[in-house]
């Protein structure tokens, strides 16, 4: 794994955000331990390898130990739905520097590697007016980037058990970037 602050161009900070709070209800239980952690490993190696400055893990039904170099932020009111996590993992980005943007993944799309990432990373091109996103052959994915001017409009939307997908609906502004070689990129509910 590389170094923390290795971002795809230099400027400002980019953060990762893994979201891992849920219950998991269809999966059978909290998803940040499933594969005895090694889901949440690979989801951090991702964004730090792939070019984020800091990470942060939002935990909930679980709390476990996050890998260096994360960080973790307990949401209070996980149970909420994938909103609460977003919410929380937004605010902490903010409050570790995400001045440039913030890089959404579940926890639960274990073939997300740092190559996906990157690309994404670069699609952005670390602005903080862009927004990208992985595709798989043209379905929507992980993972997200949402520049620093958009957090606020994003956090203002969340609600119930939907992410930053509802912002990012519709909108024309959004780069897809493909990534369907590199994995199917279906998160596993069961």
């Amino acid at each position: 794994m590389s170094a923390p602050g290795r971002g795809v161009r230099g400027g400002g900070q980019v953060v990762g955000v893994v979201l891992a709070a849920g219950a998991g209800a269809r999966f059978g239980g909290p998803k940040v331990l499933a594969a005895d952690g090694r889901w949440l490993r690979t989801a951090v190696d991702a964004l730090v390898d792939g070019g984020c400055d800091r990470v942060v893990v939002t935990l909930g039904a679980a709390v476990v130990d996050v890998p260096h170099p994360a960080i973790s932020v307990v949401v209070g009111d996980w149970a909420e739905g994938l909103s609460a996590s977003v919410r929380a993992g937004l605010d902490a980005a903010v409050a570790q520097g995400a001045d440039t943007g913030v890089v959404l993944l579940v926890v639960d799309t274990p073939d997300t590697r740092a190559d996906h990432v990157r690309r994404v990373l670069a699609a952005s091109r670390r602005h903080p007016d862009s927004l990208a996103r992985a595709v798989f052959g043209g379905r929507p994915g992980h993972p997200v980037y949402l520049g620093a001017h958009h957090l606020a409009a994003v956090r203002a939307g969340l609600a119930g058990d939907r992410g930053a997908g509802a912002f990012l609906a519709g909108r024309g502004d959004v780069v897809d970037v493909e990534c369907g070689d590199l994995s199917d990129g279906h998160d596993i509910d069961r």
